[in-house]
């Protein structure tokens, strides 16, 4: 059994060991969850349980100590089978965290797959539903995934009630990822949603993030869509991505109370701006999802990311302590390459 030390990190470090434990079959402990943590209490909280529960489902495992506030969790998997399923996180638990967790699972499984999922689509720290839907499903696509993601319905805090559709088809290998640079830009978008908030909110979001990025983008196609939906709590988020030669870039922001419109949509872009600025191949939110990915694919893979963040670093080691694998780091150039493992299912 593998024993990490989960006050490296906080809530990616554990949806990182169970997700490659589940897929090694390599049990762990994770010991001191989110100890020394800024932000709310240690320990499991309701939306790492959740993650955890279904994935123990999906390979058999035994699993101690999963319950709320635990500082230490057993995970010992058995033999991994996953199916389609029916998930209720039963709160604003965010449904891209989830998915975070069990995608690894979804691509190496030996039939299709389809999850439908309730919980919150745009909650705070956590990637939008849009930006996994138009960001980390397709440059995991260009890997050899055969992933897609329905917004069927949008979940805010605090009642979430958001629901989403996952596809996955099987795949044999993953390929390599091998871009130190985004290439040309052929078009970008601007996606504006708010739920249970006045009409003319996700137009206003929309117009100020668009008008902000045709000023310095005056040349690119630029597209909008901004949507007023029906949702059990009020929210708003602007998602702004860009479709690039080689990869696809893409940033966020959520709607908060008493900020106006203009300035989430302001904000947005600026964000996003700025990922499309440093010409990386990766903005610095995929810079960490994709690391797993990397480490699974078959052959040696070399990004160039936006930023080297603390989530990337923590990231990097989690992995390096489940597989046989070493991640090289060139700070100055914020390169990262790894010759992954090549699984196969």
């Amino acid at each position: 059994m593998i024993t990490i030390d989960g006050s490296l990190g906080g809530g990616q470090l554990l949806r990182t060991a169970v997700s490659l434990s589940a897929l090694t079959g390599e049990a762990v402990k994770i010991t001191n969850i989110r100890k020394g943590k800024a932000e709310g209490k240690p320990g499991l909280r309701p939306q790492h349980l959740m993650g955890i529960k279904v994935l123990g489902e999906f390979c058999q495992a035994m699993i101690n100590g999963l319950e709320e506030n635990s500082l230490e969790v057993e995970f010992i998997p058995q033999k991994l089978k996953v199916y389609d399923k029916k998930i209720n996180i039963g709160t604003a638990g965010n449904i891209g965290l989830l998915l975070q967790t069990l995608t690894p699972l979804l691509l190496f499984n030996d039939k299709p797959v389809t999850l439908e999922i309730i919980g919150g689509t745009e909650t705070k720290w956590s990637p939008t539903i849009q930006y996994i839907k138009y960001v980390t499903y397709p440059i995991l696509n260009k890997m050899g995934a055969n992933l897609s993601l329905e917004i069927i319905k949008h979940g805010y805090y605090p009642k979430g009630g958001g629901k989403v559709v996952v596809t996955s088809r099987p795949v044999e290998r993953l390929i390599p990822f091998n871009y130190l640079d985004r290439g040309e830009i052929k078009d970008i978008q601007v996606h504006s949603t708010c739920g249970h908030l006045p009409k003319d909110v996700a137009e206003r979001q929309g117009k100020s993030a668009l008008s902000t990025i045709q000023y310095y983008c005056p040349k690119t196609k630029i597209s909008m869509v901004y949507e007023s939906v029906e949702s059990l709590s009020p929210g708003s988020s602007v998602t702004c991505y860009a479709n690039c030669d080689y990869s696809v870039l893409g940033g966020d922001y959520l709607g908060e109370m008493g900020l106006k419109a203009e300035v989430v949509g302001q904000r947005a872009a600026e964000g996003f701006l700025k990922s499309l600025n440093s010409r990386a191949s990766l903005d610095k939110f995929m810079a960490d999802q994709i690391l797993v990915f990397l480490a699974l694919a078959k052959g040696k893979s070399q990004v160039k990311v936006e930023e080297i963040t603390e989530h990337c670093r923590t990231n990097i080691q989690v992995i390096e302590e489940i597989l046989p694998i070493e991640f090289e780091i060139d700070k100055e150039k914020k390169e990262i390459s790894v010759e992954g493992i090549g699984l196969k299912y």
